[in-house]
């Protein structure tokens, strides 16, 4: 009875760790973000498991039932897409009713897209703060004003489609001069990391938008 928390990786699928391959081996049951992706990389590894969604629009209904696995004694993988479950992906709900009913959790370390980003950033890493996805609308402008004074490195996630705008956005709350890199299609074979000001990141993308797609991870230098 377990449940084991198993970063997977964010582009390379050679990422994996061995640790995370063996416990993949022996657990009952995988719970994935999305079963397709989780079936890849189940499929890459050599192994065939049964699969269970459990995501953002779902992990409320099926924490319990979950739980009431672990409880008959099974072991089961916690997998999103990408990264760390519970890392702007599901996770804490599960964890969460699992501590409620005593049942033990195990988080493996691995892969999560914050980490390359902020250190290939070549902006301070001893103090950070991580934001992840800013709220697409109500209240996104108020969590922006909260961070205007923010001293420690700032760590955001966010979409393609939305990239420019937040450059923007960026641009007013912190000033066009403020450092700044953004990093896209991280592990990937088009990796790339674009350094300088917030206004010379939002030009470079504004002259080249058809370069703005994957994951991306902007990271932002404190006042």
């Amino acid at each position: 009875m377990k449940l084991y928390l198993v970063p997977t990786p964010i582009g390379n699928l050679d990422d994996i760790t061995l640790r995370a391959v063996k416990t993949l081996q022996s657990v009952d049951a995988v719970l994935a973000e999305d079963t397709r992706t989780t079936g890849i990389l189940l499929a890459h590894l050599g192994l065939r498991k049964p699969l269970m969604a459990h995501h953002a629009h779902n992990e409320h209904a099926s924490a319990a039932g979950v739980v009431k696995l672990l409880k008959e004694g099974k072991t089961i993988a916690l997998c999103s897409d990408a990264g760390t479950p519970g890392i702007s992906d599901p996770g804490f709900l599960l964890v969460r009713e699992c501590l409620k009913a005593s049942v033990p959790v195990e988080c493996l370390p691995g892969p999560t897209a914050f980490v390359p980003a902020l250190v290939n950033s070549g902006l301070p890493t001893d103090r950070f703060v991580f934001e992840g996805f800013l709220p697409q609308k109500k209240g996104r402008l108020t969590r922006l004003a909260g961070l205007q004074e923010e001293r420690r490195t700032m760590v955001f996630y966010e979409s393609p489609h939305r990239l420019l705008k937040t450059l923007e956005q960026f641009s007013e709350t912190f000033g066009p001069g403020r450092p700044a890199s953004v990093s896209r299609e991280l592990t990937k074979v088009f990796e790339e990391t674009v350094r300088g000001s917030l206004s010379q990141i939002h030009a470079h993308y504004t002259q080249y938008p058809a370069s703005v797609r994957g994951e991306i991870v902007v990271v932002v230098g404190g006042a």
